[in-house]
């Protein structure tokens, strides 16, 4: 899939409900200037896309996707430009929601400082390369809103090392910092601080090739210091991770972390407890069937998903929960997983026929 069929994609994938959903609920403007929300530069050898809306944590909205996709498209045709760059202002993060992505035939360098959630997990995880900070903060947490993992989690979360994207995916667990790039996430760890001084680097480079870019971005990484020493915080738990989240069923999942009877374990079973039961079985699923899919296949598995999340109950009623009321008290209908049928299920994986997306 390339880059002109990828956003156009992005500019008419209907779960973009989604983030105006998100958006109107917590009185986010959506009729700011885009021009100003998103900043688009030539700089020496590179594009430079950056996400510009810092009160907001960079979330992506429709009028921003609508200015970065003709650009990408003439830079992707333009033999002057060689890569290209996002990252997002203000330093807090990178990219907290919103819901695009893409597939770019250059090499495409994503700077995730701060947080990146939702839509900046959906335009930086499926580049080439993947830059995290001390401050990088990552996570997918939209079982707790009563969604699914929307961004092409399908098929990245699966291919994680061991069982760790399906527990990544089931319990939002968050990384921070170098532990981003330990399970996989970012292919490089940079120091904050020498963020500018990376960026100059690529800027600089003349006629870089791939490996050209690489060897910078593997310059750095080496360099950097902070936390080198420190092992990945779920280092001692991936056995436990492995064992329990190998299970074909989310039950099975349950009873495997009740069998297991550690704290870790008693943990992250409190954590699912608390999660849409639909949205548990449903991603689940998403990622045992990604697994051998392509990620256009996974594309088009998703896109039936969202049209059916967002026709039914859960994804509302999280939203309203955890964004705008604040009870943290969702009340999920089915209430418990022995409620969601596989009937139900199966509905939500079925094809759109003539309206299923087109790539």
């Amino acid at each position: 899939m390339g880059l002109p069929e990828a956003w156009s994609f992005m500019c008419r994938f209907n779960s973009f409900k989604r983030t105006n959903i998100i958006l109107q609920h917590l009185r986010r403007s959506m009729h700011m200037d885009a021009a100003g929300e998103v900043l688009l530069e030539r700089r020496g050898c590179a594009g430079v896309i950056t996400l510009n809306r810092p009160k907001f944590l960079n979330a992506l909205n429709l009028n921003m996707i609508r200015h970065i996709y003709p650009q990408l498209k003439n830079w992707e045709q333009d033999p002057e430009t060689f890569l290209i760059i996002i990252k997002g202002a203000g330093g807090k993060a990178f990219c907290s929601g919103g819901d695009i992505r893409g597939s770019c035939q250059k090499p495409y360098v994503a700077l995730i400082h701060g947080i990146t959630m939702g839509g900046g997990v959906g335009v930086s995880v499926h580049g080439q390369f993947r830059v995290a900070t001390e401050k990088s903060l990552f996570a997918m947490p939209e079982t707790a809103i009563g969604l699914f993992p929307d961004v092409g989690g399908g098929y990245f979360l699966p291919r994680l090392q061991g069982k760790l994207g399906y527990f990544l995916a089931l319990t939002g667990f968050r990384l921070k910092g170098r532990d981003v790039y330990a399970a996989g996430i970012a292919t490089h760890f940079v120091d904050s601080e020498k963020l500018g001084m990376l960026e100059e680097d690529l800027i600089a480079l003349k006629s870089p090739s791939k490996e050209n870019i690489a060897d910078v971005l593997e310059a750095y990484h080496t360099k950097s210091k902070i936390d080198q020493d420190k092992s990945f915080i779920l280092e001692e738990h991936m056995d436990k991770i492995n064992s329990c989240f190998s299970a074909n069923t989310v039950e099975q999942i349950i009873e495997n972390l009740q069998q297991d009877g550690s704290s870790f374990a008693l943990e992250q079973l409190k954590v699912i407890n608390k999660m849409s039961p639909t949205s548990l079985k449903i991603t689940l699923r998403q990622l045992m069937e990604g697994s051998s899919k392509t990620l256009q296949e996974v594309l088009i598995m998703e896109y039936r998903l969202s049209q059916a999340c967002m026709g039914g109950h859960d994804f509302h009623e999280g939203v309203r929960a955890v964004l705008i009321d604040k009870d943290q008290s969702p009340k999920w209908k089915p209430a418990n997983l022995k409620e969601v049928t596989e009937e139900d299920l199966n509905s939500y994986f079925k094809s759109l026929a003539s309206n299923d997306l087109k790539l």
